[in-house]
C-alpha cells in the first residue's frame, strides 16, 4: 500500500515546475514499448498497457489525487483506447510469430526467428481511409470533448486522439505508414501539452517525434529485405 500511495502522490522538481512520478514512470514504459515495437517484439504490447494505465491516472489527475493540472480528457480516453486496441495487437502480434515459428526450411526456424509482424506498405485505399478518418474522426470528437470540459484547444485534443487511434491500429496491422501518423499526433501534441503544464509528457512527445521517424526507417528496410529474401524463394518454387 505504501508503494501505491508513494506512487499516486510523488513528485520532483525541475525548475520552478512540479512533475509526478508517474507520469515520468508512464512515459517510460511508452518509450519502452515504442522500442520493442520498432525491434517487432511481441513484450511492446502489455508493456506499452502498463503504461496507459499509469497515464490513464495522470490526465484526469483530479479523480487521482487531485493534482493542480487540467484534466484532458482527450489524452485520458486515448489511454483506454490504446488497451484496447493493444489487446488486438499482443494477439495479431503473438498469433504471427507463432505462424512464423512453426513455418519449416530444411528443418530450421526461418531467417526471421518468429517475427511478430512483417512490415508491409497500406494500399492507397487503406492510406485514404487513415486521412478520412483522422479529419473526420477529429471533427465529430471535437464538440463531444468541448462537452466533457476537455482543455483547450479541444481539436488538438481530439486530432491526438484520432491519430493514436489510427497509429496503433496501423501498428498492429503492420503497415509502415504508422510511424508518419504518430509524427503528425506528436507535431500537434507538443506545444498542447506544453501549455497544460505536462512538461514530462511534452519531453517525451518531442523524442518521440525524432524516434517515430527512426521507426519509419527500420521498418521501411526491414519491408524492402523480406521482400529482396521472398523473391528468390519464388523464384525457385517456379
Amino acid at each position: 500500500m505504501d508503494v501505491i500511495e508513494w506512487l499516486f502522490g510523488a513528485t520532483f522538481h525541475i525548475g520552478d515546475q512540479q512533475l509526478l512520478w508517474r507520469e515520468v514512470i508512464g512515459n517510460v514504459f511508452g518509450l519502452a514499448s515504442a522500442l520493442g515495437g520498432m525491434r517487432r517484439k511481441v513484450w511492446a504490447w502489455p508493456v506499452g498497457i502498463v503504461g496507459n494505465v499509469l497515464l490513464f491516472t495522470v490526465f484526469v489527475g483530479s479523480l487521482f489525487g487531485g493534482s493542480p493540472l487540467p484534466d484532458m480528457l482527450g489524452q485520458a480516453g486515448r489511454q483506454v483506447m490504446f488497451i484496447a486496441v493493444s489487446i488486438y495487437g499482443w494477439v495479431r502480434w503473438n498469433e504471427t510469430r507463432k505462424a512464423d515459428l512453426e513455418l519449416r526450411a530444411d528443418g530450421k526456424v526461418p531467417a526471421s526467428g518468429g517475427a511478430a509482424v512483417h512490415p508491409h506498405w497500406a494500399t492507397w485505399w487503406q492510406r485514404l481511409g487513415l486521412v478520412a478518418a483522422m479529419g473526420l474522426g477529429t471533427l465529430a470528437l471535437t464538440p463531444v470533448f468541448r462537452a466533457l470540459g476537455s482543455y483547450e484547444p479541444v481539436w488538438a485534443d481530439a486530432w491526438i486522439f484520432m491519430g493514436s487511434l489510427l497509429a496503433t491500429y496501423g501498428m498492429a496491422k503492420g503497415w509502415v505508414e504508422f510511424w508518419l501518423v504518430w509524427v503528425a499526433v506528436d507535431v500537434v501534441g507538443v506545444p498542447l501539452l506544453l501549455s497544460a503544464g505536462y512538461w514530462a509528457s511534452a519531453a517525451m512527445y518531442l523524442f518521440y517525434g525524432v524516434f517515430t521517424l527512426v521507426g519509419f526507417v527500420v521498418w521501411w528496410r526491414v519491408h524492402r529485405r523480406e521482400q529482396a529474401e521472398a523473391e528468390p524463394a519464388g523464384a525457385a518454387r517456379a
